[in-house]
């Protein structure tokens, strides 16, 4: 299967450090550059806002899909190749499951953990097989990778869990893993 969509789950605000930003607009102008269509959450806010503007800087397509709540409360992108309006946020994340060929997370709260558990339990589960990456920039990620595995240590999690997800460290990386084709 070649990687012909991704989605990118992240926060809506920016974080702390101009790093997270930089890290979202190189993975933009990445998906763009290869081809490769950004799915995310349709907000035109912090770092979902600068990955989809340097995707469509950069040529790339980019579908948003947003919850009809956020819709109403006019944050989504109005500039996006596609936009996509969900009942729920259930929906939302079901659809962008059913868009996507591989599943990338960046420096995001609790929104972005709570698609990152989602997408990996639908995993474990053997609801898909799709390659799941967690981009630790400007390590972001160290403490969630840290409980992850703690899951495992203390008996809560299987090892195979380990297996259900990728880490990188920065985009080339990423860029290496989604730019090959991946076993059906």
């Amino acid at each position: 299967m070649t990687i012909r969509s991704c989605a990118v789950f992240c926060g809506s605000r920016f974080g702390n450090s101009p790093v997270y930003a930089e890290g979202a607009k190189e993975i933009g102008m990445a998906l763009a550059r290869h081809g490769i269509t950004l799915v995310y959450g349709g907000g035109h806010v912090g770092l979902m806002g600068t990955v989809a503007d340097a995707a469509l800087q950069a040529g790339g397509k980019v579908i948003g899909v947003i919850p009809e709540f956020l819709h109403a409360r006019e944050v989504m992108h109005k500039g996006v190749t596609q936009l996509e309006v969900t009942p729920d946020m259930h929906t939302r994340k079901a659809r962008m499951f059913e868009l996507s060929d591989a599943y990338v997370i960046i420096p995001g709260g609790l929104g972005t953990f709570d698609e990152l558990m989602e997408i990996m339990t639908w995993k474990q589960l053997g609801l898909h097989q799709e390659p799941i990456y967690i981009v630790n920039i400007g390590g972001w990620a160290t403490s969630l990778v840290n409980t992850l595995n703690d899951a495992v240590d203390q008996g809560f999690a299987d090892p195979s869990a380990r297996k259900l997800f990728t880490v990188v460290e920065d985009v080339p990386a990423l860029m290496q893993h989604l730019s090959v084709s991946v076993p059906a």
